[in-house]
């Protein structure tokens, strides 16, 4: 299993534990990839997960830039022009740090990441 994997597993056992649903995983467009999409009694929530071994060379969530955004929401918009919802889309980020096979040094799940 590859570090991405790895790290996106933990991040939906993370969210299911919160409450949230997961609906999708991996989906994939030509403008990119979202990792999970879940969602709860309000939101579909479109999830970047970013995983790293540690924050040594800066925190795993600043990979997540405006072109990376920009192609996040590209990618959710044809998700939700396919799969219609009445739920507020949001965008998260679910940073992970910690190797396969070792206990998670840390998670942290920023909502509305882009708006910060």
């Amino acid at each position: 299993m590859t570090r991405g994997a790895w790290g996106e597993a933990v991040a939906a056992a993370y969210l299911r534990k919160k409450g949230y649903r997961i609906v999708q995983q991996n989906f994939s467009t030509r403008f990119g990839e979202i990792d999970l999409i879940v969602q709860d009694a309000r939101y579909i929530v479109f999830v970047e997960v970013k995983t790293r071994k540690s924050d040594r060379f800066g925190a795993a969530r600043e990979a997540v830039d405006l072109h990376k955004q920009r192609r996040l929401i590209a990618t959710a918009e044809q998700w939700l022009q396919r799969n219609p919802t009445n739920l507020q889309p949001r965008f998260d980020v679910v940073e992970i740090y910690g190797e396969e096979d070792l206990p998670v040094r840390s998670i942290e799940h920023i909502e509305n990441a882009f708006d910060a």
